[in-house]
C-alpha cells in the first residue's frame, strides 16, 4: 500500500508591513520561511499577490485586526519587562528607535532577522519580524527571566564547620 504524501499546511496571518519608504502594505503572509528568502509574498486584501524585497521592508507587524488608521504602538518598556528574553533596543537606519523582548537564543539572532515581542502586549501587534537590512543598531539592555544557576556546593556536600 503506497505511502500517503504529506503536504506542510500553510497557514496566512494578518500583516501590516512597513516600508523604509514610508508606505505601508497589508494583507496575508505565510510566516514559516520569512527571513530565508529576500522577498516575500504577501496577499492583498484585494486578492491579488505582491512581492516585496526584504530589503526595502521596514518592519513586519503580525496584528490582531486591520485598521485604517495602523500606528505602531508604544515603542519602549514603561518598566522592566517580565517575558523571558533579551529586553534590547533597537535603532532603524531611518533613525526610529524600538524595544522589545527577542528569544534569548543567540542562534535564532543570526538569521535575516529578528523576531521581537513588542512592549505593549494588549495592543494590536502580536509581534514583529524585522529584516537585519532595516537595522543600524541592537543593543541589549537586560536580560529577563533567566533561571539562576546552581551553587557548585550544595547543603550535604558543604564541609561542617564544628563537629556535632
Amino acid at each position: 500500500m503506497p505511502a500517503k504524501k504529506r503536504f506542510a499546511a500553510t497557514t496566512h496571518k494578518k500583516v501590516v508591513i512597513l516600508m523604509l519608504d514610508g508606505t505601508r502594505a497589508q494583507g496575508y503572509l505565510n510566516a514559516s520561511d520569512l527571513g530565508q528568502q529576500e522577498t516575500v509574498e504577501l496577499l492583498s486584501n484585494s486578492g491579488e499577490y505582491q512581492t516585496l524585497e526584504l530589503a526595502t521592508i521596514k518592519s513586519i507587524h503580525f496584528v490582531r485586526e486591520f485598521r485604517d488608521d495602523f500606528e505602531p504602538e508604544r515603542k519602549a518598556f514603561l518598566s522592566r519587562p517580565k517575558l523571558d528574553g533579551l529586553w534590547v533596543r533597537l535603532k532603524f537606519r531611518d533613525d526610529d528607535v524600538q524595544e522589545g523582548i527577542v528569544a534569548n537564543d543567540l542562534l535564532d539572532l543570526l538569521v535575516n532577522g529578528v523576531r521581537l515581542t513588542p512592549p505593549d502586549l494588549h495592543g494590536n501587534s502580536l509581534w514583529i519580524f524585522i529584516p537585519r537590512t532595516a537595522l543600524a543598531e541592537m543593543k541589549v539592555l537586560g536580560v529577563v527571566g533567566v533561571a539562576r544557576r546552581q551553587p557548585a556546593a550544595t547543603a550535604d556536600k558543604q564541609p561542617k564547620l564544628f563537629s556535632e
